[in-house]
Order: C-alpha cells, then sequence, then structure tokens
C-alpha cells in the first residue's frame, strides 16, 4: 500500500508541475504581443518558421488545419482564421524549456513544427524560451566532447540496455588520459535521452571546461527505470500505479552490478570511489540517495536535484552517519541539494538546512531564482554542481 501511495503521489505531483509550467488555464484567449520582435524557436524543425518566441518570452503561433474547430497551445485558444488557419499570441512564458502539446478537437498530439522530445511518459513537442543573460547551455565556439550511445548487456540479467556516455574535449587525443566519471539520472516519466537533450549536459559541461571551471569528466545517462510508473504500469507491465515506486529499485543494484563495470570496462575511467559522483534530478534525486546511501564506498560525491521524495532523515539516513558530521565529512567531498524558488522546501531548502543543523560541513545548497521543477532549475543545478567535483 505504501508503494501504491507513493507511486500515485508522484505521479500527481508530476502532472500539477506540467500543468503549471505550461501556463494552462481552461479558457484562456490570445493576448496582444508585447514586442514585435519574434523569432522562430531553436526548437523548431529545421525549415518551420512557428512557433515564435518574442523579447518578452511570448509564443505566437501560426498552424494550417482547415478541417479542425477547435486548437489549444500552451494553455491559449487558439483563434480560427477563414483561411483556416489557426493564430495565437500567449502570456510571457516562464525561461528555459517546456514540454507542450497541441490540443486538436480534444486530441493531444505533438506539434509537427517542434523536435519532439520524450518526457512524462510519452513523446511530446518541447519549446525553449530564451532567459536573458544567461547562455551557460549554449552551442558555443569552445572544444566540444561527444555523446556516444553505448549498447552493452547487463550481466545480471543479460538485458540489453543503453547508456549516453559524454566524454570530454580531447578524450580520443589522450589515449593514456583517465578521468573520474559522475552518474546522472533523468526523472519520473523521462529516459536516458532528458539529460542529452532537454538537459543539454555537453554543451554545460564543454563551456565550464573551456573557461576553466570544472575538471574534464566522464558523464553516465543510464535508464533508471522508472517511466512506467507515469502510465500505471510496472516493468513488468502490472497495473494500478505502483510502477514509480517499484522501478526505483532494481536500478539501485543495476548500476553497481551492471553499469558501473561496463563504464569501467570500456572507458578510461579512474576507478575508486574518490573520482565517482552521482546525481539525479526529481525522482532520478530520490534514486540518488538510494544508491548512494547502500554503496558509500563507491561514490564520494552527491547530488539532489529537486528530489519531492525520498530524503532519508538525519537520524537514520546513511547508516546514522548523519548525525556524526565529522565522520560522514570524512567520506562524502561534497554534497549537494538544489531545487527551484517556486518548489516545495521539502524538495531541497528543508533538508539541505537540517543538513546544515546537524554539523555536516560539506553541504552545498543551492536555488535556482525563478524556477520550478523543470529543466531550467536542473541545467542550473548542473552548473552549479560540476565545479565541485574531483577537485585535488
Amino acid at each position: 500500500m505504501r508503494h501504491s501511495v507513493f507511486a500515485i503521489g508522484c505521479a500527481a505531483l508530476l502532472s500539477a508541475i506540467l500543468l503549471a509550467g505550461q501556463g494552462q488555464r481552461q479558457g484562456a484567449t490570445p493576448v496582444a504581443a508585447l514586442a514585435d520582435d519574434f523569432k522562430p524557436a531553436s526548437t523548431n524543425v529545421i525549415g518551420q518558421q512557428y512557433p515564435q518566441v518574442n523579447s518578452k518570452r511570448q509564443v505566437s503561433f501560426r498552424i494550417s488545419a482547415p478541417q479542425a474547430t477547435s486548437i489549444r497551445a500552451l494553455g491559449i485558444n487558439l483563434v480560427k482564421g477563414e483561411d483556416g488557419v489557426f493564430t495565437g499570441v500567449t502570456p510571457p512564458q516562464d525561461p528555459g524549456f517546456h514540454y507542450y502539446q497541441l490540443t486538436i478537437d480534444g486530441v493531444n498530439v505533438a506539434d509537427p513544427n517542434s523536435e519532439s522530445f520524450f518526457g512524462a511518459g510519452n513523446v511530446r513537442s518541447g519549446i525553449e524560451i530564451p532567459e536573458e543573460g544567461i547562455d551557460f547551455y549554449d552551442n558555443k565556439d569552445v572544444p566540444h566532447g561527444e555523446i556516444r550511445s553505448h549498447w552493452f548487456k547487463a550481466k545480471s540479467n543479460g538485458e540489453n540496455r543503453l547508456a549516453y556516455v559524454y566524454t570530454p574535449p580531447g578524450y580520443d587525443r589522450e589515449p593514456t588520459r583517465r578521468y573520474p566519471v559522475l552518474y546522472l539520472q533523468h526523472g519520473m516519466g523521462e529516459d536516458r535521452r532528458a539529460w542529452p537533450n532537454q538537459g543539454r549536459t555537453n554543451f554545460i559541461l564543454d563551456n565550464l571546461i573551456a573557461e576553466g571551471k570544472a575538471r574534464s569528466m566522464i558523464i553516465v545517462m543510464e535508464d533508471g527505470g522508472i517511466t512506467p510508473g507515469m502510465n500505471g504500469a510496472s516493468g513488468g507491465g502490472t497495473r494500478g500505479g505502483r510502477g514509480a515506486a517499484n522501478a526505483t529499485m532494481p536500478f539501485t543494484s543495476q548500476i553497481i552490478n551492471d553499469v558501473v563495470p561496463e563504464i569501467d570496462a570500456s572507458y578510461r575511467t579512474i576507478a575508486d570511489r574518490d573520482h565517482r559522483a552521482m546525481a539525479g534530478l526529481s525522482l532520478g534525486g530520490t534514486q540518488t540517495y538510494q544508491v548512494t546511501q547502500a554503496n558509500m564506498d563507491k561514490f564520494a560525491y552527491i547530488g539532489i536535484f529537486s528530489a519531492p521524495f525520498g530524503f532519508p532523515g538525519i537520524e537514520t539516513g546513511y547508516n546514522g552517519i548523519l548525525s556524526k558530521p565529522e565522520a560522514f565529512d570524512k567520506q562524502v567531498k561534497a554534497f549537494f541539494i538544489s531545487m527551484g524558488s517556486k518548489e516545495a522546501a521539502t524538495t531541497g531548502r528543508q533538508p539541505a538546512e537540517q543538513m546544515k543543523a546537524a554539523g555536516v560541513k560539506h553541504i552545498t545548497y543551492f536555488e535556482a531564482p525563478g524556477t520550478a521543477h523543470e529543466f531550467q532549475t536542473w541545467r542550473k543545478s548542473l552548473h552549479e554542481f560540476a565545479p565541485l567535483l574531483f577537485k585535488e
């Protein structure tokens, strides 16, 4: 029963987050444009001019659908013209990446003019809203690393698995150099694609490394197995909303028994705990709690981004070591907790304050201003977390 309630709570939370992030309001109509400098969104399919975004962070839609009677997008009802073209301008959107769908005559579909992304348990459109003065995740003229598709067979169960692996600039040119590793987990309703695509992991690290702010490292983005919970199904196909809770558990052993050994065997890693980190966003943050407290001998750096469930507690977590802050600080070189300022304090601020009050010195807390439970929070979290890693 506890697992079922946990899973339903996860799904309800994420559903509320997605609706809030898209600014959906029943019956909302287009508004006036606050600036006439609209440009095609960077997330558009090549060659498509709409949707467009202006400097006031409004989105303009133009969709030809003569046979349709109604279309909603990003919380507004588009207006149909005599030519069969639906148009509309949204209120200002929060900056960053947002999932969205078109609702055409009551049916939710992806926008064919936008690139598609896997999130909320299915493939849907996404739009990038620029944030003024923020460019740390942009594709800049700096040396670039690579994101590699790494297929392998898990030794524990014979399953074929896919990891996306970021190798830093110069990896192939320095065949004797070895690197530390960050294992970076996605959230509920997403999979291994989330961090490379929505999160822009490679550009964030490329830019930090070029600026001398972060050490060159390998980043492994694997599937945490928590997507089925979005549709009320477990990995085995059962129904009833228990998938999210149950699916978190196998990965706690799979990452140790399958993923880490595979990466150490296939890449030039420094294979010890002092050069290994783990971090995750949302339910992936909960997984990070689970994995690291069960394997203190494997990870010296821990990052928790907006974890709404699963903080282990000051007295009981990590085998009670949080009640012994000096011993904890000797083992964990950096414990990073973050959240967006629009999120509940329990997702970040509260546990960070508890750890500080307990006397833990290696705790770093970051709060992204003006953001919610969304990738703009997690991009900024990674940007703040990466420079803390693997300092000699």
